[in-house]
């Protein structure tokens, strides 16, 4: 698809007209490579347009970050993007209804721990001491974090993680597929680490 016109350069500038008119001729094709990759047995919780809807949503976030290398680059840059939604998406689905012990954060929401225990799963360093004497520091960082993110990320870690409701619950008051609830929550806990990242002391490393 040629990319020969400024829009795309107006896209990383901050144009959103722009940006919203290149997805929009991107987008046939790349639903189409999403539906060609999608197992039948994942259709009935997870469909092409929720992956292609977190798609978008990502390109919004990140195209300031985009750098243009040639024709092309724009479209496989949203493949990319949403090859690794679909594949956030199927992973959750195969480890059943409710993910694995270790890979779902402990929601205690009453006195705080939900919030120190979403920063560890992120990959924050504390000890049991330091956690429980900075409970309310980070409760306070990730509601702030959550105010900066985009609403249906922030919907998802607050239902899902910190209040501990089921995946089925989540996706009900979300009006999404299990399947896209899965992809805003990968989304969500990526965005929270480079948030978190850049203004706490609780990621010396931010990924």
């Amino acid at each position: 698809m040629p990319e020969a016109d400024d829009r795309l350069s107006r896209a990383v500038a901050g144009d959103e007209q722009a940006l919203t008119e290149l997805l929009l001729e991107h987008g046939p094709v790349l639903r189409r490579r999403i539906e060609r990759s999608m197992a039948g047995k994942w259709r009935s919780v997870l469909e092409a347009d929720d992956v292609l809807q977190v798609t978008y949503l990502e390109a919004f976030l990140r195209i300031g970050h985009f750098v243009p290398r040639g024709d092309g680059s724009f479209g496989g840059w949203l493949r990319r993007i949403a090859e690794n939604n679909l594949r956030d998406a199927v992973r959750e689905l195969g480890s059943g209804k409710r993910p694995q012990p270790e890979r779902r954060v402990a929601a205690v929401p009453e006195n705080g721990e939900s919030a120190a225990a979403l920063l560890e799963h992120l990959g924050a360093t504390t000890t049991t001491a330091s956690r429980h004497a900075a409970r309310d520091e980070m409760s306070a960082a990730v509601d702030a974090v959550l105010d900066r993110m985009p609403a249906d990320y922030a919907r998802v870690v607050r239902a899902y993680d910190l209040e501990g409701r089921p995946i089925e619950a989540v996706a009900a008051e979300l009006e999404r597929s299990q399947g896209a609830v899965y992809m805003l929550r990968a989304r969500a806990h990526d965005r929270m680490k480079e948030l978190l990242g850049s203004q706490t002391k609780y990621f010396t490393n931010p990924s």
